[in-house]
């Protein structure tokens, strides 16, 4: 390819997440959060009591929790001010649950999606797709042979109306209470959007189903919450997308993902973040697995001023499985520290965590990770390999990995490698004709190759082509 294609594809790519729309909001809250902003947020969701009980229980919780500040090497929050962030901005859509189809949505939020290539994506690849749109879930479709096996996907908001029982049972109730931690609790006072998928006993969704989350403007909060029920012996691959364009304030966002694996069934949750370098990204994942269940965890991260994430999966039942597999970059004035969380409270329970990072430019990666083997887990297995690339002497990498074994009949590892892209290796690939950066990013690629070949090939493309990017300094 000539350096002019390489320049334009270079563009585009740049073209998809850094683009601004002007805000168009048909409700749009004070800044700050109070029992006021609550109650307006619960009374334009047409919520039931049950669900406005639920928030102000979590906003009561938040208010009387501490900002994290106690962990040995953790980002600084110190610049995040909650209280300056607009926690919910409703698009101006004329249904407030969504549209399926793509022609209903005004012009500019559609212009948004097309750009970010979501209608592309799911004629080409996926079972299903929502987009949200600031606070809210603008579209959302689902291919009807799984809606005829009962299959349900829609937005949460939808759900908390039509399927209560199965809502009331799991929303943040024994995966991710609010009782968490504190953005935890601020995030049931404040969700808003996101996704719910419900995979009945025993069928086995053969394509991913995908939902992509855009903030456009400029110090709002981003607080979309996922809930996937997958039952006995069923099936699923759930891919997310997160993008926003860069602002002279920040932006939060301050997801929640809960995940139900029965026995026997299999789910993967995959992730592509995107955010500018002005967001702080502090999310809470976590999957309970039943007895022989398989939950996968794969999950790129780049953009972000700081980023603490570290989707966890509690082995409840025997032979459970958990793996994950996560890509970290950071750049310039960046604190990703990422990780993963595993607790193995059954026997035979099995877990592979395998963490790759990148840094360059000054910027920080940190693998934080923890795994518990609990008295009577016995013939359980664990592995742990984190390794981490930097481009320079300004970049630093650091490993975390916390242990607690309580069982002796167990099986555990762990290795961790740090280094600098060695000036062997780019000689090397330059005696064969390639110059410094293409050498310097062929290693790269061979480094998250891992990460990429679990993705859907149009994912991984665009994972390696944001790295790339990174590499370049040409995002955010």
């Amino acid at each position: 390819m000539s350096s002019d294609q390489d320049h334009l594809k270079e563009t585009d790519t740049e073209a998809r997440f850094e683009f601004k729309k002007d805000e168009n909001a048909a409700v749009k809250s004070d800044k700050g959060l109070t029992e006021e902003v609550i109650r307006m947020i619960s009374e334009d969701k047409d919520e039931p009591d049950w669900m406005l009980e639920r928030r102000l229980r979590a906003l009561e919780q938040y208010q009387n929790m501490p900002m994290p500040s106690d962990w040995p090497g953790m980002p600084d929050l110190s610049e995040l001010d909650v209280e300056e962030i607009i926690p919910y901005i409703r698009p101006d859509v004329d249904k407030r649950e969504g549209v399926d189809d793509w022609t209903e949505l005004p012009d500019d939020i559609k212009d948004t999606f097309d750009k970010l290539g979501i209608p592309e994506a799911e004629k080409n690849a996926l079972s299903g797709v929502g987009a949200q749109y600031e606070s809210e879930v603008v579209y959302q479709n689902m291919q009807e042979q799984w809606e005829e096996k009962g299959v349900i996907f829609c937005n949460m908001d939808k759900a908390v109306q039509e399927h209560p029982e199965l809502v009331k049972e799991h929303f943040m109730t024994t995966c991710v209470p609010p009782s968490d931690n504190k953005f935890a609790a601020l995030h049931g006072a404040v969700w808003s959007g996101g996704s719910f998928v419900y995979v009945p006993e025993d069928v086995t969704v053969e394509m991913p189903v995908q939902a992509y989350f855009r903030m456009n403007s400029e110090g709002m909060g981003q607080f979309e919450h996922t809930l996937i029920i997958a039952e006995e012996g069923s099936e699923v691959h759930y891919i997310e997308g997160c993008s926003a364009p860069k602002y002279g304030t920040h932006n939060l966002h301050s997801g929640g993902v809960e995940v139900f694996v029965g026995e026997d069934a299999h789910v993967q949750y995959s992730t592509v973040q995107n955010w500018s370098k002005n967001t702080f990204n502090l999310n809470t994942k976590r999957a309970i697995c039943e007895a022989g269940g398989t939950m996968e965890w794969v999950s790129g991260s780049m953009g972000s001023k700081a980023t603490m994430l570290y989707p966890c999966t509690i082995l409840k039942g025997r032979g459970a499985t958990d793996t994950h597999i996560t890509i970290a970059f950071a750049g310039e004035g960046q604190d990703i520290d990422t990780g993963a969380k595993v607790y193995h409270n059954a026997p035979d329970t099995s877990s592979t965590i395998e963490s790759k990072s990148i840094s360059k430019d000054g910027g920080r990666t940190n693998y934080r990770g923890l795994v518990h083997i609990a008295d009577g887990a016995e013939n359980s297995s664990t592995a742990v390999e984190c390794d981490a690339l930097m481009f320079d002497n300004e970049s630093t990498s650091d490993t975390m990995p916390y242990m607690e074994i309580e069982e002796s009949k167990v099986d555990v590892a762990h290795e961790a490698t740090v280094g600098k892209i060695g000036d062997e290796d780019i000689f090397y690939l330059q005696s064969r004709g390639l110059d410094d950066d293409d050498a310097k990013k062929m290693i790269v690629a061979g480094f998250i190759e891992p990460i990429t070949e679990e993705l859907p090939i149009e994912y991984a493309v665009e994972l390696n082509r944001l790295i790339e990017l990174e590499m370049e300094g040409s995002l955010g």
